[in-house]
Parts: structure tokens; sequence; C-alpha cells
């Protein structure tokens, strides 16, 4: 399977090297057409600034809100079943960031045109964690050109808002969490 943006290498140790700097910001790329790929600490290379409506309320969110926290950011709509599924997941993991202090989950709702319809889905499913409301998923942009086709696309920021692991399917808390734990240890943001 080839990703729009992706690009191709057979070999899964390139990951780092094929995350180029481009202007200052990361760039993705998935060798192979992984879809999961882990960055490096010394390799990782910060997002651009993401930021938009919360899909509940009048509130603007922004990456910079959760700074020298880590961000699990969460492409996903209401419309999709792996979404849906991975919601309480994604909700376990929020729980377990927010309890210590460490960070938050964060999602993008994309591709959703009746914000009611999704703002539903939160509230039903007791979902806590924030969610911006970008239909067109004009956050792939900031996020390095993440391929807006893959969605549920999972990202886990570091500290410092360098992905350190990209998920380009449905995850588990567990898979989630064996990814994020060992980020709480990193250093933040000097």
């Amino acid at each position: 399977m080839v990703l729009g943006g992706a690009t191709a290498c057979g070999d899964n140790n390139t990951a780092g090297k094929d995350a180029v700097r481009q202007g200052g910001t990361f760039k993705f790329v998935s060798p192979g057409g992984q879809t999961s790929i882990s960055y490096p600490e010394n390799e990782r290379k910060p997002v651009g600034d993401i930021k938009g409506q919360a899909l509940v309320g009048d509130k603007q969110i922004s990456l910079d809100d959760y700074q020298g926290q880590i961000v699990v950011l969460n492409s996903w709509g209401q419309w999709c079943g792996p979404c849906r599924s991975e919601s309480d997941d994604l909700q376990g993991v929020h729980e377990k960031l927010t309890t210590q202090k460490r960070g938050t989950v964060l999602g993008i709702n994309v591709k959703d045109p009746s914000k009611d319809k999704a703002a539903d889905f939160v509230r039903d499913n007791g979902i806590t964690y924030p969610s911006i409301y970008d239909p067109p998923f004009k956050s792939a942009l900031a996020l390095g050109g993440v391929p807006a086709s893959v969605i549920p696309t999972t990202i886990v920021l570091d500290k410092q808002h360098r992905p350190a692991h990209i998920f380009l399917q449905e995850v588990t808390e567990d898979q989630l969490w064996k990814v994020v734990e060992p980020l709480t240890k990193e250093q933040g943001p000097q």
C-alpha cells in the first residue's frame, strides 16, 4: 500500500533518517508504507503550530496550551468505525497522562460536516479529552504532511512537541501506553 506523500524504503531502521528537517519542522515520511513508526529522540523535529476551535464549546485550542507536556494527537471522525472503537483506549491514555499531570490526548475531528454529530459522539461516550474541529484537516500541513486520507492517525508528541511515534492505524490503550510511558521519563524543553 502506498500512502500519498510517503516515500518507500525497505529498511525499517531508516525511519529517523527519512524524517528530515524541512524549513525547521518535521516532514512526515512512511518508510516502506509502515503503519507504526518510531522516531529516535536525537532525530525528532518539531511540528508546526496546531490550533483551532474546540469541537465542544467556543474555546480556541492550541498545541501551545500544552507546553512541556506530552501530547497524543489523534485525527478522527465520528463516521469512522476504527475511530469510534479506539476512543475508549485514547480516553484511558488521557486519564493516565492527566492524573500524572504529564500531558493530554488532543483529538482533531476531521471530515465531519456536522459539528453537532461529532460533539454528540464525544458527550455520549464520555470522552473528556479536547478535540479541535477541523473538517478539511488543514492541521495535516502543520503536522508535516501526514496523509489526510489515513483516518485514524495517532501522533505521539514528546514534551518538546516532536513526533516520537506515529500510528497510521487503530490503536489500543496498551499499544499507545507502551510508546507514551517512556516519554514521561524524557527531559522536557530546556
